[in-house]
């Protein structure tokens, strides 16, 4: 709920910045799990960015997986982010920030959505961004064989 608050979040967020390594490894396993919901959200997207910046490969590998895995509902957490004005900026930043192997194992993911992505706002953006890691033109062309 503090994650969700207007100014609560910011507690969590300096938890996760300057806490003990127990508090902010605390933190990140309750945000594991709502990844979705809480990057929908105005002001809990901020900490799910942050959990992102202070977790360990092993963390981010977890959170990667329920990103991109589709749910049992059939929601597909990725899709629903990038075209989410808040989530998308979640996704944005998990590009800038993940180690080379597991941006790729996002890139690969987000590329099959490229197509839909381009029809919205905020699909572009992570275009945009997907594009600076794999060279302009290259969704473009891919785009065109789909």
């Amino acid at each position: 709920m503090l994650a969700q608050d207007q100014f609560g979040n910011y507690v969590i967020q300096h938890i996760l910045d300057k806490g003990k390594t127990k508090d902010k490894a605390f933190v990140i396993s309750q945000v594991k799990g709502n990844i979705l919901q809480m990057s929908q959200h105005k002001f809990a997207s901020n900490v799910v960015e942050k959990c992102i910046l202070n977790s360990n490969r092993e963390d981010r590998a977890i959170i990667i997986e329920e990103i991109v895995t589709v749910r049992p509902d059939g929601i597909q957490p990725l899709l629903a982010m990038m075209k989410d004005q808040y989530a998308n900026y979640v996704i944005q930043r998990m590009l800038d920030l993940l180690e080379p192997d597991q941006r790729d194992i996002l890139i690969q993911k987000i590329k099959v959505h490229i197509p839909i992505l381009s029809k919205f706002t905020y699909g572009k953006h992570i275009i945009s961004k997907v594009e600076r890691f794999v060279g302009p033109g290259t969704l473009l062309s891919l785009f065109i064989l789909l």
